[in-house]
């Protein structure tokens, strides 16, 4: 169960389907107004049940993280990044990410958590080339082409950042990671 209330919603122009999301604070169940006690018992079990399957895919615990940017590290990098320590901080207001190349750390910004998957991995596989490459000259974005989405995730840290009007990349660098 859930640490927020649970809320549910009936409605008689719902007819078979049923939907749950978080809205102010709560976790909201939407069944429609013909389903009986147990069924609205059963549906709000189930949508409860999708809902943490969800959050455990977008809200990777910091031992996911690890996980994560080792499979990253193996796929794009050859494994020649193998970070110490990979988890979320609440402390980093200009920066998606940052590392410590000495210890192999990394952290990566809270306000993260949520985005879609390929945007965390490229955050996270930025990190990851720090520890191979500590600036960000031609060396460094090398390592990143291997990647994809990399011209697609930056494009999207810019278009979150401008809509919470944060600081946004700077061309060939920036605040991904200071």
């Amino acid at each position: 169960m859930p640490d927020e209330p649970v809320v549910v919603r009936r409605s008689r122009r719902r007819r078979r389907t049923v939907t749950a999301y978080r809205e102010g604070g709560q976790v909201v169940v939407a069944i429609p107004a013909r389903f009986t006690a147990g069924e609205e018992r059963r549906w709000v079990k189930i949508m409860l049940e999708r809902l943490a399957l969800q959050d455990q895919r977008r809200r990777p615990s910091d031992q996911a993280l690890l996980a994560r940017a080792q499979e990253l590290s193996d796929r794009y990098l050859s494994g020649r990044a193998a970070p110490t320590s990979v988890r979320w901080v609440g402390n980093q207001q200009n920066r998606w990410g940052s590392c410590t190349p000495e210890d192999g750390s990394i952290r990566i910004s809270g306000r993260l958590r949520g985005v879609p998957e390929w945007v965390l991995d490229y955050v996270l596989l930025h990190e990851l080339a720090h520890l191979v490459e500590p600036g960000h000259g031609a060396e460094f974005w090398q390592l990143l082409d291997a990647y994809p989405k990399t011209e697609r995730a930056r494009g999207w840290l810019d278009g979150f950042a401008a809509g919470r009007e944060l600081p946004q990349l700077a061309e060939g660098g920036g605040t991904v990671d200071g």
